[in-house]
């Protein structure tokens, strides 16, 4: 099975201008998933990642193989492996005590909408307000971050019976 880079189109490139060009992967090359599929129930699960998965892991349960953790990344939009999967709690720890100089310190003050829903799993019904405003509740540093990693646990894999015609649509996007 062919990883990640082997998709992608090589080109010929001198990198000192020497006149000396090799063939390398045109790692520049970029790939965005159409909005449509992303939304489409009907092509992905939701899931919740569980503390030390990683997207090796998950491919490997989904897929069979952990050389589609690509697949995961890319379906999710994650970037960054490091900030945009959620970290464990040690790192979480670290992250936020090297970010802020008062971990519980407010990062900003929230109440529940007046109108629409009253619960939600992801927060939705809670708006940011001011110190203020009356039923403004102060939300910590340390708080604030945790819900950022509990929102990017919720992430959406694509179902199994899928995969092979995402890969093909890939590899003709990265062709063109």
């Amino acid at each position: 099975m062919p990883n990640y880079f082997s998709y992608f189109p090589k080109i010929y490139y001198d990198a000192v201008g020497a006149g000396n060009y090799k063939q390398v992967t045109h790692l520049l090359s970029r790939v965005q998933i159409k909005q449509g599929l992303k939304e489409t129930g009907a092509f992905f699960d939701e899931y919740i990642v569980q503390a030390g998965e990683t997207p090796e892991i998950l491919a490997e349960k989904f897929y069979g193989s952990m050389n589609y953790y690509w697949v995961i990344l890319i379906f999710n939009n994650i970037k960054d492996r490091y900030y945009d999967w959620p970290l464990s709690q040690y790192d979480l720890e670290q992250y936020i005590n090297d970010k802020y100089t008062n971990p519980n310190g407010v990062h900003h003050y929230e109440k529940v909408q007046d109108s629409g829903p009253q619960s939600s799993i992801d927060n939705s019904h809670i708006i940011e307000v001011s110190s203020d405003v009356t039923g403004a509740t102060p939300v910590t540093n340390y708080e604030y971050e945790q819900r950022e990693q509990l929102k990017k646990s919720r992430i959406r894999m694509l179902r199994p019976e899928f995969i092979d015609a995402f890969i093909e649509e890939f590899k003709g996007l990265l062709a063109v």
